[in-house]
């Protein structure tokens, strides 16, 4: 029973709760903002938005808009080296999963310096040690998927090897969240599913997960009765501002998850198909295996199947073989039960390939599921989930 506790970040969450970035002590003088570049952030009054409340704070900032979906190492060297020649002493990451995970990726970088892979600990990284710690962070999420305003990972791409990896230490957590459902509400439905898909893999991944804690599975079924009652809702309607609050508080429970136990190899495989393939949204990517993976393990914890299925139907007597049923049924009704990887440009000879990329560099993520997923088990999730 012996486990342990920390999320140091304070989170502000609710509707209009952004406004009190201008209220807070800040943690330094001048931010860097790190955004993607889409005209939305500016044209909506975003920037503007965030540049006044630092302000009114007594900070300066500096704008920083390259983000890719699918974060890169350069970008990150890049941004790091902007943010050490101004003079920034914190940053601030505004929108999906991509923008706040380049944040603490730069500030670990501004603040330390080198080459970014230095401190990987897989794949081709030299596992370095933080020698200095990072920048303040400050999450400010527009989508409900990542989880990454409460916890102290980021996924980010080594683009001349293909490894996309997942990395972190416990400086990385953001020192301040704010968690706004009203800055979600213009998400297009497809992409509001995919982002709540992904929030419902973190809460099942950590769940079934051998490290998971008593405390993490408090928050992973706490995420995925949310998301069970809420995500067809909001894709359906995106202005429904109660669901859109509740996948919101769904997305940061999983994020305390990740924070407390961690993904598995669905992420994994999820991950190495992302990192040859930049236009495949991280959450496209899982739906479409994920059905074939999570088939993996009924039989070896039939009863944290059955714990998921309850809390995924609001059914206190579902059984273990309601939940893959019900999953397949929630991704009907957002419209997603039938991506295909070919759409995205995968042909059947990559399948090897990904395979191959997953047990290497995220490997790590294969040592804490129930049973071991051999390589002849991957192939056959990715096989029989290519379409």
């Amino acid at each position: 029973m012996q486990h342990e506790f920390f999320i140091p970040t304070h989170i502000y969450f609710g509707g209009g709760c952004l406004e009190k970035l201008g209220e807070i002590k800040l943690p330094g003088k001048k931010a860097m903002i790190v955004i993607t570049p889409d005209a939305w952030i500016v044209d909506n009054g975003h920037l503007a938005r965030l540049q006044r409340l630092l302000a009114k704070g007594g900070a300066e900032s500096v704008v920083y808009n390259k983000v890719h979906p699918n974060p890169g190492k350069r970008q990150v060297e890049e941004a790091a080296l902007l943010c050490r020649q101004e003079n920034c002493d914190f940053v601030l990451g505004f929108g999906g999963g991509s923008s706040i995970d380049s944040a603490k990726s730069i500030a670990l970088l501004a603040a330390n310096g080198g080459d970014f892979w230095d401190y990987i600990a897989t794949g081709s990284g030299a596992g370095k040690p933080i020698a200095q710690k990072p920048l303040p962070v400050i999450a400010v999420p527009t989508t409900a998927g990542t989880g990454t305003e409460a916890d102290p990972w980021v996924v980010v791409t080594k683009e001349e090897t293909n490894e996309k990896v997942g990395f972190g230490a416990p400086e990385m957590f953001p020192v301040v969240s704010f968690v706004d459902p009203e800055l979600m509400v213009s998400v297009p439905p497809r992409l509001t599913a995919f982002q709540g898909f992904d929030a419902l893999f973190h809460a099942m991944e950590g769940y079934i997960a051998t490290v998971a804690t008593p405390i993490s599975d408090v928050f992973a079924l706490r995420s995925i009765s949310l998301l069970g009652q809420n995500l067809v809702r909001v894709v359906q309607n995106g202005a429904d501002l109660q669901a859109r609050e509740a996948v919101a508080l769904a997305s940061t429970c999983s994020g305390v998850v990740e924070s407390l136990s961690n993904c598995t190899s669905n992420h994994s495989i999820a991950q190495a198909m992302g990192a040859y393939h930049d236009n495949l949204p991280h959450g496209a990517a899982l739906l479409m295996i994920a059905n074939e993976y999570f088939s993996s393990f009924v039989d070896v914890i039939p009863e944290r199947y059955a714990r998921m299925a309850q809390a995924l139907t609001g059914d206190p007597t579902a059984t273990a073989d309601r939940l893959l049923p019900t999953l397949y049924e929630m991704e009907k009704a957002c419209g997603v039960e039938a991506l295909r990887m070919s759409d995205y440009g995968i042909g059947p000879e990559e399948l090897e390939v990904f395979c191959t990329n997953a047990l290497e560099i995220a490997g790590e993520l294969f040592e804490i599921e129930p049973r071991p997923i051999t390589r002849e088990r991957v192939m056959e999730i990715l096989q029989r989930s290519y379409r």
